[in-house]
């Protein structure tokens, strides 16, 4: 067992009469980096703050490297924080703030010195020692937050939304360098957020929670290429979803009717039990949508550009279809793109190898 693994199973919590988790079984590798990904009141938090402690499950373990950690206090745990707020403490200053925790647990002076001169280096806060809090940026704030948790060399470090204040530019550089120092320390990080890009780009693993439950825990392009759920297809990225019927199915394939017209998806591709004559939904990302295009094996039909968006290097196309708004995504440099134009007919083909097929319970 790598260390920093948490073990989490049959985990609930209730506040009052509110079932807040329900039966949350995961287990999370030391040294990865792991995002709960979800709306807000999934649930997220109030597992972060189990697992540090601040809160005692209603049922259910909790365990850490293979220790329990039933009524251990977040001090005793072998882990940091960095708050949504920071917590920072205005009136010391920025090497008095990191070594706060150390001179808490009685460490010896030159000790302390010099864990705070390297996680100022890691942090990129070399010489900003004897800043006051007050006379920080944004981001400078932020970094002194992750250097005094990661000062104290947790095996595990929470975060709990800790970039959701920054700006959009100064959230990405942060991001970037929040991947970078996770993989030098190979510190398991839990990270929480809502907001589904920054899950992908710093995760190894996410974890989609709704409603108190696991949704879905996978590798970030397991969760956009095959989504569990009819939630995490929506909730992770752009998806268009159609209303299907199933007319057979067999070994290798789902026949579906979708307004009319049929279609053969992969068993590999189908979500649930389907069973002839039943309803389905069927997914396929906005990227998967090709213009322009007749392709075997593939749902064609002809769809009217409604609308045009330019998002840098991509354009996305809003179509309308006799199946419904259907959106498609394409590099702004291909050459079939310049020959779009709003109002314009266009042949729509979405091969049948990038549709998932959530069957109706």
């Amino acid at each position: 067992m790598s260390r920093g693994t948490i073990s989490i199973a049959g985990v609930g919590k209730e506040f009052g009469a509110a079932t807040v988790l329900d039966a949350v079984d995961l287990t999370i590798a030391g040294g990865s980096f792991v995002t709960l990904l979800g709306p807000s009141g999934c649930g997220k938090t109030t597992l972060l703050r189990l697992i540090a402690g601040f809160l005692e499950p209603s049922r259910g373990t909790i365990a850490i490297d293979g220790v329990p950690m039933q009524g251990v206090p977040p001090r005793l745990r072998p882990l940091g924080m960095v708050f949504q707020n920071l917590a920072l403490f205005p009136h010391l200053d920025v090497f008095e703030n990191v070594a706060y925790g150390m001179r808490i647990r009685g460490m010896a002076a030159a000790e302390i010195s010099g864990r705070v001169s390297r996680f100022l280096t890691l942090v990129g806060l070399a010489g900003f020692e004897r800043r006051r809090i007050g006379q920080l940026s944004g981001g400078q704030k932020q970094r002194v937050a992750l250097a005094r948790s990661l000062a104290l060399e947790p095996a595990i470090l929470l975060l709990d939304e800790p970039l959701s204040a920054l700006d959009l530019q100064l959230r990405r550089q942060l991001q970037v360098e929040l991947k970078s120092i996770q993989r030098q320390l190979a510190t398991t990080f839990v990270f929480v957020t809502h907001d589904q890009e920054e899950a992908t780009m710093l995760s190894d693993t996410i974890v989609v929670m709704n409603g108190g439950h696991v949704q879905q825990v996978g590798t970030p392009g397991e969760i956009y290429r095959r989504p569990a759920s009819p939630f995490v297809a929506r909730f992770v990225g752009d998806i268009n979803m159609l209303d299907g019927r199933i007319e057979a199915v067999d070994a290798g394939s789902v026949a579906v009717s979708v307004a009319g017209r049929r279609i053969a998806v992969p068993r590999a591709s189908v979500v649930g039990n389907a069973s002839t004559g039943g309803t389905c939904q069927l997914a396929c990302r906005p990227e998967s949508v090709r213009l322009g295009e007749a392709q075997a094996d593939a749902l064609s039909i002809e769809a009217r550009v409604s609308a045009l968006h330019r998002l840098g290097p991509t354009v996305k196309a809003v179509l309308d279809t006799p199946l419904g708004p259907l959106t498609a995504l394409m590099m702004a440099d291909q050459p079939r793109v310049a020959e779009l134009a709003e109002g314009k007919t266009e042949r729509l083909s979405v091969p049948s190898d990038t549709f998932t097929l959530f069957a109706s319970t």
